[in-house]
């Protein structure tokens, strides 16, 4: 199991950014695929982006064009920026690492608890 804390939620109003980070405690993080989810309220939690070992992403159509993923391995970060926020964004973001991507976007590894992230129209 790998540690996970999640900053950088807030208030913002809609087209605003923020930028989420992450940061992993284990001493192979570049070995963990990493992602963000969110969890809105009444909904299931949902993928939002997510960047293999080789630093390749993914993204939800939702977001594509706005969000970008990005990790630094030296620092055992990864960090999520939300550009041009929309209400819809509003949810708890939870970032997760597991050492195969497939698995992580089914939800089968380590998780973060939440940073909540609120976009006012």
């Amino acid at each position: 199991q790998v540690q996970l804390v999640e900053s950088g939620g807030g208030l913002v109003q809609a087209g605003g950014s923020l930028r989420l980070s992450c940061v992993a405690s284990t001493r192979t993080f570049s070995s963990y695929a990493m992602g963000w989810f969110r969890q809105a309220p009444g909904k299931e939690r949902e993928s939002v982006a997510a960047i293999t070992r080789s630093g390749g992403s993914l993204y939800a159509d939702s977001v594509k064009g706005r969000f970008t993923i990005s990790r630094d391995n030296a620092k055992n970060t990864v960090y999520l920026q939300m550009n041009n926020l929309k209400p819809e964004d509003t949810a708890v973001y939870y970032c997760t690492a597991d050492l195969g991507i497939a698995t992580m976007l089914k939800g089968s590894g380590s998780w973060g608890q939440g940073t909540q992230v609120t976009v006012s129209s």
